[in-house]
C-alpha cells in the first residue's frame, strides 16, 4: 500500500512522506487489514492532515481481489474518518488525468510528470508510492481550482444581471 502526505500552502505544496506499507502475503487477510488502520491512523497522529484522498477501487476480472482491495480501502478511509477528516476518492482516470493530461497514462509517465511537478530527484522503490503521490497531488489540484472558484467573483447573467444593471427599473409590489 503507498502513501504520501504532503502541506499545501496556497499555490505551492511540499512532501512530507512518501512510502510503502509492505504486507506480507503470509500474514492473514485480517492482520494486514489491521496493518493498514494502524498506519493510516499513525500517519494522521502525526501529520495532523486535514484532507484524505484515495483511489477509488477499479473493476478487475478478479472477485476476490476486488474484494480484498475493497476491504483495504475501507478500513484505510474508516481510519481517516475517526479522525473527522473528509475523504475524497478519485479513479484512476481522473487522477491520471490531473496528473499528465492523459487518462490513460502508463506509470511511468504519471511518474515522470510528478518528478517535473515535485522535482523528486529519485524514483521511489516501488510503484504504489508514486501512486499515492499522485493521488495527493490530484487533490491538490482539485482543491486549488475548488478554492479559486469559490474566491472568484461571480459574474451574474441573465434575470439576475439584469436586475443588478437596472435597479431602477424594478417594480416592488406587497
Amino acid at each position: 500500500m503507498g502513501y504520501s502526505v504532503i502541506e499545501a500552502c496556497g499555490n505551492k505544496f511540499s512532501i512530507k512522506t512518501i512510502d510503502v506499507l509492505k504486507l506480507s502475503s503470509k500474514k492473514d487477510h485480517y492482520e494486514r487489514l489491521q496493518l493498514i488502520n494502524k498506519k493510516v491512523t499513525d500517519l494522521v497522529e502525526k501529520f495532523l492532515p486535514t484532507q484524505f484522498a484515495i483511489e477509488a477501487p477499479f473493476f478487475g476480472k478478479n472477485v476476490q481481489s476486488m474484494l480484498k482491495l475493497g476491504r483495504a480501502q475501507g478500513v484505510a478511509i474508516a481510519a481517516a474518518m475517526n479522525s473527522n477528516i473528509p475523504v475524497t476518492e478519485y479513479s484512476p482516470r481522473k487522477i491520471k488525468q490531473a496528473i499528465t493530461g492523459n487518462g490513460n497514462a502508463d506509470k511511468e509517465q504519471v511518474w515522470k510528470m510528478l518528478q517535473r511537478i515535485t522535482l523528486l530527484p529519485d524514483k521511489p522503490k516501488y510503484y504504489d508510492a508514486t501512486d499515492a503521490l499522485a493521488v495527493a497531488v490530484c487533490h491538490y489540484f482539485g482543491s486549488t481550482s475548488i478554492e479559486k472558484k469559490s474566491n472568484s467573483v461571480k459574474k451574474s447573467s441573465g434575470w439576475d444581471k439584469f436586475i443588478q444593471e437596472n435597479p431602477g427599473r424594478i417594480l416592488k409590489t406587497r
